[in-house]
């Protein structure tokens, strides 16, 4: 993954951990026969600077739960609220956009103007608002 904006050379390196936090959490396996985890990991970087991650939870009967909303959650467990910058990757390394849901939870936290989002290998990153031009919030 290259980032090619030569005068963001922190924000690079912090989109790089970003990135390789999500890939290490990704672990592709069977729970059951109605559950499967870990095809997606997710990371993201909080206003205070630490790093969460999350692995997506799929389910038959559709009650998963996205790997971006389980590191946004194990976020809240410690008590931070505010995201900086947020990727996705699958089993491959492909960086993921958010789908839907996670965007619209992310709207909903107080500093989601802030949020920046990793959205391909290119390096795109786009502010949250910009995928949710209009959103519930």
């Amino acid at each position: 993954m290259k980032f090619t904006k030569k005068n963001q050379t922190t924000i690079a390196k912090d989109w790089e951990t970003l990135y390789n936090a999500a890939k290490a959490v990704v672990n592709p396996k069977r729970i059951s026969a109605q559950m499967c985890s870990g095809g997606v990991g997710a990371a993201v970087l909080s206003a205070k600077g630490n790093v969460y991650t999350g692995v997506c939870i799929d389910t038959d009967c559709s009650l998963g739960m996205c790997a971006e909303r389980n590191a946004i959650s194990t976020m809240i467990t410690n008590d931070e609220f505010a995201i900086q910058m947020v990727v996705a990757v699958d089993k491959n390394g492909q960086v993921l956009p958010p789908c839907g849901a996670c965007r619209e939870f992310m709207m909903q936290l107080h500093n989601a103007n802030e949020i920046q989002v990793l959205v391909d290998n290119a390096g795109t990153v786009v502010p949250l608002s910009a995928l949710m031009p209009h959103s519930y919030s």
